[in-house]
């Protein structure tokens, strides 16, 4: 039996957590003042997931990055691999909000969060 202690993130109360994993590998959550938080308290106990916020950098765009994150939740020990698969790429302007970045890093995509239009340089 293992038990650990959490404050649950999933809203602004921060009800603080006791996570038990019982022998028969149940697990038993207390101090959840809500559903969402057992679920919290469950889901960090058998593999804690976290949405990654970075930002990618952008050509020709009025802004020299754009901010981004992962669709949905990734495994905790994913978050180097998008960390490192985002300091590589460059995107070109212009990003709207919602196009997808990148697909499919540990099970999400990489989703723009901003819009950076493109700036006409005397080039173009």
């Amino acid at each position: 039996m293992t038990t650990r202690e959490l404050t649950c993130i999933v809203c602004p109360i921060g009800c603080t957590l006791r996570v038990t994993i019982l022998g028969d590998g149940n697990i038993k959550v207390e101090g959840a003042m809500c559903n969402r938080g057992v679920e919290y308290g469950k889901q960090e106990a058998i593999q804690p997931k976290r949405i990654v916020i970075t930002v990618v950098k952008v050509r020709n765009g009025e802004f020299p990055t754009v901010s981004v994150k992962t669709s949905k939740p990734v495994p905790k020990e994913c978050i180097w691999k998008v960390m490192k698969a985002t300091a590589d790429i460059e995107v070109e302007a212009p990003v709207e909000i919602g196009d997808v970045i990148m697909k499919d890093i540990c099970g999400a995509d990489l989703v723009a969060t901003r819009r950076v239009r493109r700036i006409i340089s005397q080039k173009d």
